[in-house]
């Protein structure tokens, strides 16, 4: 047995026990209402502020339902994530009070599930190979004038949408521009020809024609990575989410996702994106520009911190009581103003 098999046998193990004892403490949360929520980290490196931000929220969007709360494990990107950042992970929640109604899953162990829905989507002919690099597709958006906006997509120009022309197969790709043009633009559906529409809990109406506004985006990359937006559509699919209640920079995600669980005929859960945590020079808190790890020693105030960025009271006795008192106080509020 590897090292890393026998600290992944170890945490399951340690979220058994914390499975027992939460149960006993919170019978009502794992009531059978339907609700099945998730909190989906990236083991890159420990919960920072805003991560801690998401975990609360959907914590306390699935107790205040009376639902089930699960952790996936999102290190599909083997080579950014470790073992030693996931059980990190896993000890800051459960510093916090907020254990999952399951063992984790994590995505490392689930390529035989993304490559038979990879298989579903090329049978279907809504998936396609693609020999571009990224060079490739920056020089073709070059050439067409499209100009790059920071921090938004590069929409994929199609090079590869009618063949590869004798060039090898880097990665596959979702066929968003074939799909959507064989829906219709009227009737109930949220995905229609013209685009994909959708609420937000918190953001309200959307729209995105991810067509135009993204392209035929990927599903396995070049690396033979499994792509973010196949592996979260099969993932949740597959545990039965039926809320996702995740960070605000993601909201983007959203709409390729609906098209995809459209094209896997799998359901659409409802999606709540909680308002982002920002430093001092506006950009978001992330791992990516050096976002410190929260120090769980001192759970209620990392607690306290993330319930005012979501815009909670205070309990009036945070600082004498304990973090099972300042859940159950939060969950009455968040069911009060939120459910």
């Amino acid at each position: 047995m590897t090292s890393a098999t026998r600290l992944r046998h170890q945490r399951q193990a340690r979220c058994a026990a914390s499975l027992s004892r939460m149960t006993q403490a919170h019978p009502s949360s794992t009531a059978s209402t339907g609700y099945v929520g998730r909190f989906a980290p990236s083991p890159t490196g420990p919960l920072h502020a805003g991560s801690m931000v998401a975990a609360l929220a959907s914590w306390l969007d699935a107790r205040a339902a009376g639902g089930r709360w699960l952790v996936r494990i999102e290190d599909v990107d083997t080579p950014r994530c470790s073992p030693e950042a996931s059980a990190t992970i896993l000890r800051q929640l459960a510093d916090c009070g907020m254990d999952p109604d399951a063992p984790p899953m994590y995505q490392s162990e689930r390529g035989a599930r993304y490559r038979q829905a990879l298989d579903q989507l090329v049978a279907q002919r809504w998936a396609y190979p693609c020999a571009c690099t990224r060079r490739d597709m920056e020089a073709a958006l070059a050439q067409a004038g499209h100009v790059h906006e920071r921090h938004s997509e590069h929409v994929y120009p199609g090079t590869c949408r009618d063949g590869l022309h004798g060039r090898a197969a880097r990665s596959w790709r979702f066929h968003a521009t074939r799909f959507q043009a064989q829906l219709s633009d009227s009737g109930a559906s949220p995905v229609q020809r013209n685009g994909v529409h959708w609420v937000d809990r918190r953001l309200g109406a959307q729209f995105q024609d991810v067509a135009s506004a993204v392209g035929d985006f990927a599903l396995l990359r070049a690396d033979g990575i499994w792509a973010y937006q196949l592996a979260v559509v099969v993932d949740d699919a597959d545990q039965g989410i039926t809320h996702v209640v995740r960070g605000e920079d993601l909201a983007d995600n959203t709409p390729r996702q609906i098209l995809l669980q459209t094209a896997l005929r799998v359901p659409t859960p409802a999606y709540w994106h909680t308002p982002l945590v920002r430093a001092e020079d506006g950009e978001k808190l992330s791992k990516q520009h050096g976002a410190p790890a929260v120090d769980t020693s001192q759970p209620l105030q990392v607690l306290g911190q993330a319930a005012c960025a979501l815009g909670l009271p205070m309990p009036p006795t945070l600082h004498q009581g304990t973090v099972t008192d300042a859940l159950a106080f939060w969950v009455g509020t968040w069911r009060d103003r939120i459910n």
